[in-house]
């Protein structure tokens, strides 16, 4: 249905004649006349009786009006939803409780005029695709591994290292320790079983592995984080690493424990991505406050893989 003879029915209905309907849509009488035609040849009815004092709406006319003017609110509704500045800002966080999401949330309490979209995508490449296509304006990832560069029209810049931590349950060897090195988790299982093999969170871990002679097992289903903590909890032989800003909650009787690593610590490289021609406001809102806000990365006696280091001053 074309909205122009829409609009133009809506205006006729409420000036009552055609020639005060066209003053305001700044068309002739003779445009207004044709499209209610029109419309009315459409829909098959007669909209309005024609009398000297003007033009009235017919019975079909008074029960398609609210009908009509709900279809403009929709369409400006929709015009707005992609209008620059309009619209909400939409960013991929990966989950609910990762450090990603605790950045948004801290945006948010700043600048809580600004509209956001949170939402979680699966990998980099199903992230950069929806940057790409517009359904996201940003993402926060690791970027990628080396052979798996990013296209030249998706900017980045590292804006966050997040110490990961080891986590034990309280009968594990290393669970009294109030730090543990690198090199004595060598020999010791590391359970993560939500790497997912071709992700680059996997390319991260491969890369720490290779580094350090760590023992990374990926076995078994991922029934989430809940189940991870159960298992870590129950099991003397398995730990896992765990984000130090990463929010989870475990019954006390778990005994869990977050112990920190060093020499050295290794630490998740966060990134933001989004495209170049992105025009929303909000994105260079966003970019400073990270900035602003977020402590430096790269520190000394920190772990990163060689090709998120090469990337840590962005594209």
């Amino acid at each position: 249905m074309d909205l122009d003879t829409v609009r133009t029915f809506v205006a006729a209905a409420d000036a009552g004649q055609f020639q005060e309907a066209a003053a305001e849509l700044a068309v002739t009488q003779q445009a207004v006349s044709k499209r209610i035609a029109a419309l009315e040849r459409e829909l098959g009815v007669r909209l309005f009786t024609r009398t000297a004092r003007g033009s009235g709406l017919t019975i079909d006319g008074q029960a398609f009006l609210p009908h009509a003017r709900e279809l403009l609110r929709v369409a400006e509704r929709a015009v707005a939803s992609v209008r620059t500045g309009r619209r909400p800002l939409r960013v991929d966080v990966i989950a609910s409780r990762s450090a990603q999401s605790g950045l948004m949330r801290g945006f948010h309490r700043a600048y809580p005029e600004i509209e956001l979209d949170v939402v979680m995508l699966f990998d980099v490449d199903t992230a950069v695709a929806a940057i790409r296509s517009g359904a996201i304006d940003a993402s926060f990832r690791a970027v990628a591994a080396p052979d798996r560069p990013l296209p030249d029209d998706i900017e980045s810049v590292r804006v966050f290292d997040e110490t990961l931590q080891l986590l034990t349950g309280p009968a594990h060897a290393l669970a009294g320790a109030r730090s543990v090195t690198m090199a004595q988790l060598v020999g010791h299982r590391i359970w993560m079983p939500g790497i997912v093999p071709g992700t680059e969170w996997a390319a991260y871990y491969e890369d720490m592995v290779a580094e350090f002679g760590l023992t990374i097992e990926v076995t078994g289903p991922n029934f989430g984080s809940d189940a991870l903590l159960d298992t870590v909890a129950d099991t003397p032989a398995l730990a896992t690493f765990m984000g130090e800003q990463t929010r989870l909650v475990w019954p006390a009787d778990h005994g869990l424990r977050r112990i920190p690593v060093t020499d050295p610590t290794p630490v998740y490289p966060h990134s933001l991505l989004w495209h170049r021609d992105n025009p929303h406001p909000a994105l260079s809102t966003l970019r400073a406050h990270l900035a602003a806000t977020v402590a430096a990365h790269g520190a000394a006696g920190t772990w990163v893989p060689d090709w998120a280091a090469r990337r840590a001053v962005g594209r």
